[in-house]
């Protein structure tokens, strides 16, 4: 299936400086297609919010409780290319076409290989994550720390290898979504935008990065602050949270690859 070109849409890997306050207005816009498009955008929402449940499930049966922060840090990983639904909802309604819940499947069908090929970096580095969460957590609590699972909790808030365990943690978790963020931020809605590859779309993202290191780091601070709002009450709020963001990204996209303000 063709993808119907967007007005003002410059040639793949062009991108252009903003303004630090950008990212609000993206967030405004995000909004504006949340209202317009309830249905879609909450439900896609709840079903991330359950799969949430589901795998904080699946960690505390199989006893490790300390996977559910990295592995949740990874399911983030995932998130963009998981938001490509919302992407294509956007996108339909800036070009006047009426939105139906085939949009959120049309990006697989359309890109569907490209998609695929991201997919498989994305799990890559979540899978890397994971395991690299579980040696750091070896490193620090292999010794004399069997406690039974109940007790677990209040073992590591007593543990004084906490504080170092969260340090190092979240030092080398800043690396990986580092990462994933520069070759994301508008990676995977340009794949859903235009008959693009993923190294073109992953290069023009960490341009314009790279580019805008000012508002790409409040867009990044923001995005950790409503995932962690939305993380909160048991990842209740994702099912506001992530759509919002979904949506916002791709208005990112527009403003910073095809140049057109929102």
């Amino acid at each position: 299936m063709k993808i119907e070109a967007l007005e003002g849409s410059p040639p793949a890997g062009a991108g252009r400086v903003i303004r630090t306050d950008r990212p609000w207005l993206w967030l405004a816009r995000g909004w504006q297609d949340i209202l317009a498009e309830k249905r879609i955008a909450l439900g896609y929402g709840a079903v991330l919010t359950v799969f949430g449940w589901i795998m904080a499930a699946i960690m505390l049966n199989a006893g490790a409780a300390w996977a559910i922060l990295p592995a949740t840090a990874g399911f983030f990983i995932m998130a963009p290319l998981l938001a490509a639904g919302l992407y294509e909802v956007s996108r339909r309604r800036e070009l006047g076409q009426a939105v139906g819940l085939d949009a959120v499947l049309a990006p697989f069908r359309r890109q569907g290989g490209q998609l695929a090929l991201m997919g498989a970096l994305l799990l890559l580095v979540h899978l890397a994550w994971v395991r690299v969460a579980g040696l750091i957590f070896a490193l620090f609590f292999s010794h004399g720390f069997a406690v039974p699972m109940e007790q677990l909790p209040i073992a590591l808030l007593q543990s004084p290898q906490l504080l170092p365990f969260l340090v190092v943690g979240t030092a080398v978790g800043f690396v990986f979504a580092a990462v994933t963020f520069a070759a994301c931020a508008v990676g995977i809605p340009m794949l859903v935008a235009r008959d693009t590859s993923v190294p073109e779309a992953i290069a023009a993202s960490i341009t314009v990065v790279l580019a805008n290191p000012r508002p790409m780091i409040l867009w990044a601070g923001l995005i950790v602050v409503f995932t962690g709002l939305g993380l909160v009450p048991f990842f209740l709020g994702l099912a506001v949270a992530l759509p919002l963001i979904g949506h916002a990204s791709w208005h990112a996209y527009r403003d910073l690859i095809e140049g057109v303000e929102p």
